[in-house]
């Protein structure tokens, strides 16, 4: 039982770190105290120069262990090997996780919970203002699919403007599974659409809910529309087809703000 305990808190641990990349937004992070950091990674190739100088002597100072590798394997941690310059960074963050321990959690409370859901959004900009309505909002998450998406790089974290490290950001590997285990749980799935008979209006009550952002061009995929329980529109004015999808999650994530 305590080996099966240990195994947990350590996946719980390697689920929750975030690797990014590239020499400024490595080094900012390792400028600021507040960020948890776990690991630096660099290139043994690199040139010592100022900025890798600063990040060793501040990696020193915040006792935080470097590791060098061949760009190859450098190459395997970034995930980007065109764009990581030479440096990595592996931040802990407490609320980046598996969206399985998420559902864990909530399972026993009577506590409700509203999350994004996004299905297809592959431009960081997007995400970046996503992440930043969703944590002005105080929507409780944001589900994530390692396939199919944006992922977490230097772009989103700009366009985040910081919110990505306040935020809730549940991963999971496909969207169409994570939404079956929320439905299973009891939780209600709204996909977005232009096309829905309900309103984002009509949607109340005390309940667990999960909005579902489809693409930016082809909206929510028919495998996620599968797992949806309610299609629902925002209504439009003057001939008005659809709005931009990080427009969409801020007016989601305020709409009870006023």
């Amino acid at each position: 039982m305590k080996d099966s305990s240990e195994y947990l808190k350590k996946r719980a641990f390697f689920d929750s770190l975030l690797t990014i990349y590239g020499r400024k937004p490595v080094l900012e992070a390792l400028e600021d105290p507040d960020l948890p950091v776990h690991k630096l990674h660099l290139a043994s190739s690199n040139r010592r120069d100022q900025l890798i100088s600063r990040m060793e002597a501040l990696a020193e100072e915040r006792q935080i262990e470097t590791a060098f590798w061949d760009r190859k394997g450098l190459s395997r941690i970034s995930k980007n090997s065109r764009q990581d310059q030479g440096v990595a960074l592996d931040l802990a963050l407490p609320n980046y996780g598996s969206y399985k321990a998420f559902l864990q959690n909530h399972r026993n409370e009577v506590k409700t919970y509203e999350l994004l859901a996004l299905d297809g959004i592959t431009n960081p900009q997007n995400l970046g203002m996503i992440i930043r309505s969703a944590c002005a909002g105080g929507v409780d998450g944001i589900i994530l699919p390692r396939k199919g998406c944006a992922q977490i790089d230097p772009l989103v974290i700009k366009a985040s403007t910081g919110t990505l490290f306040k935020t809730q950001i549940l991963r999971c590997e496909t969207l169409a599974d994570a939404l079956a285990d929320f439905r299973e749980s009891g939780a209600r799935i709204c996909g977005l659409s232009s096309y829905a008979s309900v309103t984002l209006a009509e949607i109340t009550g005390n309940k667990p809910t999960i909005f579902v952002l489809g693409n930016e061009t082809h909206g929510v995929s028919d495998a996620v529309a599968k797992q949806c329980n309610e299609l629902v529109r925002i209504p439009m004015q003057n001939g008005v087809e659809s709005l931009n999808v990080a427009v969409t999650a801020a007016l989601i994530s305020f709409r009870q703000q006023f």
